[in-house]
Parts: C-alpha cells; sequence; structure tokens
C-alpha cells in the first residue's frame, strides 16, 4: 500500500520528511525521505498505554489505572501534556475533525467535548479502535484493571496491576508518608479485597505459603488464562527499588507474626515485600509474562525520584532464578537514561519508550534512542502512554501526539546513523521495523 492511498500514512510521510528541513543550531536534523517512508508504512504494537473504554462504557471508567493520577496534589505538569501544547489542535483535528486552537477557554472545551462525543456516537463500540487507526497502532497493550466495551483482543492486549499482593498487611503507616500515599494505598487494599474474592477467598490465609498458594499464584494463573499478556508493578509510586534477596522462612515469620498487627514493623514489612515480589517475578516467568516496571519519575509532587533510580533493580536481573523472567522497564527511565541503557546488556531486560515519546521533544529523544539503537536494538520497544490527562488531552490525543513524536525520533535517529555511514539503507528499515512492531511481537509471542 502506498503513502498516497492511505491519508495518514502520507501525512506522516510528508511530516516526517519535511520536519526540521531547515539545520539546527547543533546540526541537520531533517530526515530522509526513504526512512520517513518506512517509519510511516509500519503499524506499530504500543507497549504500555491506557485506553478507555468505548461507548456507552466509557462514561463510568475508571479501570484505566490502579492509580490514578488525576486527584493527586498539583505539581508542575512538563509541557508535553499542558493545555497550549501546539500539537493539540493537529490532534483535535485529526481525531474530532475540531479546528481550535490551544489553550482552550471554557467555551473551547464544551466545544471539543461536543466534538468528541459526536465521533463517539458514530463509532460506538468500535470507538477505541477508530483512536488506533487514526495514530496508525496496530496492537495496543492494555494497563488496565479490567478490560472492557471495545477494549479487547486482537487490536487490545490485557495487562493487569499486581502491586497490591505485595502489601498484605496493614498499610496506614505507609499511607501517612505522603498525601499521594494516603490516597493510593485505599486503593490498593480495595483492589486486593477483589483479587481475593475473584480466587474464592474471604479472608488473607493464615500462613505465607498459603497466600502463595491460595491468592497469588491462583490469581496469576487466572489472569494469564483470561488474556494477560503481562504484569504491571507501579511500585514506585509507593515505595523505592532495592528487593533484597529475604528467605522465605523469614518471610513466613514476618507475615505470621504481623498479619494482625495494626501497625506491622516497616524494616520487618519491607523484608515481607521484598520476598513477595521476587516470588510473583519467579511465577512471571514460569507463567511467560513479563513482568512490566514504572521507571521514569512519576506524576505527583511527592513522587521519590532518587527511589526510582533503575540500577537499584540490577541484583534481580542478576538473580539466575529470575532468568527466565522478562522485565520490560516502561517510560524509558528518564533521568537515568545512560544507566537504564546499560542494563540492558541484561539477557532479559528491555525498555520501552512510553510516556517520553510524549513528554520529551523528538529532538531530545531521538540522541538517546539512537544511543540505545546502536548499542541493543532488539531491545527496545514503541510505546505511548496513553493516558486520560486533562480534559485537553484524553488517551485519544495522548496516542496521536506521542505516535507522531516517536516516528520523528526514529526517523531523526536512523537518518543520523545512516549519514555517519553506521548502517546501510537495509538496515534502517530494518531496525524501524524492530522497533515500531518486531521486538514487541517477539516478546509477547504475538
Amino acid at each position: 500500500m502506498s503513502p498516497s492511498r492511505h491519508p495518514l500514512l502520507a501525512t506522516l510521510t510528508l511530516l516526517l520528511a519535511t520536519c526540521a528541513q531547515t539545520p539546527a543550531q547543533s546540526g541537520d536534523l531533517s530526515i530522509d525521505p526513504t526512512v520517513a517512508t518506512q517509519i510511516a508504512l509500519i503499524p506499530a504494537i504500543d507497549n504500555h498505554a491506557h485506553p478507555m473504554l468505548s461507548p456507552p462504557a466509557n462514561v463510568t471508567d475508571r479501570n484505566f489505572d490502579a492509580l490514578p493520577v488525576d486527584s493527586m496534589e498539583p505539581s508542575t505538569d512538563p509541557v508535553g501534556t499542558r493545555p497550549d501544547l501546539a500539537k493539540l489542535h493537529d490532534a483535535w483535528q485529526t481525531l474530532f475533525n475540531f479546528n481550535g486552537q490551544p489553550p482552550l477557554a471554557a467555551a473551547g472545551l464544551t466545544q471539543l467535548e461536543a466534538a468528541r462525543e459526536s465521533i463517539r456516537t458514530k463509532q460506538s463500540t468500535n470507538y477505541s479502535t477508530y483512536i488506533l487507526d487514526k495514530s496508525n497502532i496496530a496492537t495496543m497493550l492494555a494497563n488496565r484493571v479490567a478490560m472492557g466495551v471495545g477494549v479487547q483482543p486482537p487490536r487490545f492486549r490485557w495487562v493487569p496491576y499486581v502491586d497490591t499482593l505485595l502489601f498484605p498487611l496493614d498499610n496506614s503507616a505507609l499511607a501517612a508518608a505522603t498525601p499521594d500515599r494516603k490516597q493510593f494505598f485505599p486503593l490498593e487494599d480495595a483492589l486486593r479485597k477483589n483479587y481475593l474474592q475473584q480466587v474464592g477467598l474471604k479472608a488473607l490465609p493464615p500462613t505465607l505459603n498459603a497466600y502463595l498458594k491460595q491468592l497469588v499464584t491462583p490469581l496469576l494463573e487466572q489472569q494469564k488464562a483470561n488474556g494477560a499478556v503481562a504484569e504491571k508493578f507501579e511500585i514506585a509510586y509507593l515505595r523505592s527499588f532495592g528487593f533484597d534477596d529475604v528467605p522465605q522462612p523469614e518471610a513466613a515469620r514476618i507475615y505470621a507474626t504481623l498479619l494482625h498487627h495494626p501497625h506491622p514493623n516497616e524494616a520487618q514489612y519491607k523484608r515481607l515485600q521484598d520476598f513477595l515480589f521476587r516470588y510473583i517475578a519467579a511465577e512471571c516467568g514460569r507463567l511467560n509474562l513479563p513482568v512490566h516496571l514504572h521507571t521514569t519519575a512519576g506524576g505527583g509532587g511527592y513522587f521519590s525520584i532518587a527511589g526510582d533510580n533503575p540500577l537499584l533493580l540490577e541484583p534481580l536481573f542478576n538473580d539466575p532464578r529470575l532468568r527466565h523472567t522478562n522485565f520490560v522497564l516502561l517510560h524509558g527511565g528518564w533521568p537515568f537514561i545512560h544507566e537504564i541503557g546499560a542494563l540492558l546488556q541484561k539477557p532479559n531486560v528491555y525498555l520501552d519508550l512510553s510516556q517520553q515519546s510524549l513528554m520529551i521533544s523528538p529532538r531530545t529523544m531521538s540522541a538517546w534512542l539512537r544511543e540505545w539503537l546502536e548499542l541493543y536494538p532488539e531491545k527496545v520497544l514503541y510505546a505511548t502512554d496513553a493516558y486520560p490527562y486533562s480534559s485537553s488531552m484524553g488517551w485519544e490525543e495522548a496516542a496521536w501526539i506521542a505516535n507522531r513524536n516517536l516516528r520523528e525520533s526514529l526517523g531523526i535517529a536512523l537518518t543520523g546513523m545512516l549519514r555517519d555511514n553506521q548502517i546501510t539503507d537495509a538496515r534502517a528499515t530494518e531496525l524501524a521495523n524492530m522497533l515500531l512492531h518486531q521486538n514487541a511481537e517477539s516478546l509477547y509471542k504475538f
């Protein structure tokens, strides 16, 4: 299929081929036209996003995240998600035939929502798939508590959450640590209650062994049977990385001692969490479910950036018992760009470009994308982190803009490698296919 026969592909090809035609201060960032065409033609596999359900279920949908960030205390939003982002205009026009100019006043937001609703009504249960088509995304891994109307295989694949399994005890002391965690831990407690019901339990088992055999393993197996292709940890929002290797007998004693204690000792509780993480990761490996980990500076003014350093995870990746577990480090690890790239030498570690593809400019992202492609090209995955960020930027706009940014970044990176005689034209095409589609296809065995 030629770009001229597909309006979106034609637009992408023109955008990629003509962007940065004027050399920037630090060098020529124009994209080779052949590379641009190849990139525009490849339907992507989106490794990480939070799509919402199609009508009519979209109205009450809150399952797009186990820990929604839309009710946290205000923090400084990155430019890429602010309501005055110029690229919103193109997204609105492409997706909803809305020609407003950001930022929108109240009346403009009302008009935008009316334009969205018109498309929702027209597309009905096909609405979420319509967004994928407009964004040139073949398959989106849906990071959701549960799937539902319009968000179903084969176009959407499920990635559920398992953080709650790490925190079976009383979490009131942990919740008191920050205002964000004060909101998050009750949500985790509620999700764990749902998980207990799903496996037929009315309360937590009395021993650690029973907890593992009656809740943790059956839940993972149930989620796998229900279509899960990976498991997601948002652990960086709840505590820092750094999981000690705790013997099961010690963890069992802690569980039995603290199970009914209203204020469990935090140091001991952490040891239990550390054991549980390794157990869950090992079970995911047994079930061929890659483990997804949030690894970038997160939302909210209380997020621990230092605790999110991916190098803290290296002992896990070096654990021989976990070598059959694949780990996917989501969001590219910013600001730990070089650190996360170095971890790709581990045979079971991958990273994706979600969130960065929305919040980091193509010019900036292309530099470290090129670095990763030069070192470990089979380990890097396309991803958008499409999310309902605001009234101006829903998951729809986020998917469209992130897709556009990422393809432009890839075009700049590959063109630079071509001009430096690092790769051939054929290798550039191969690398584009790998990042946009084949790496994920291989990892998840689609």
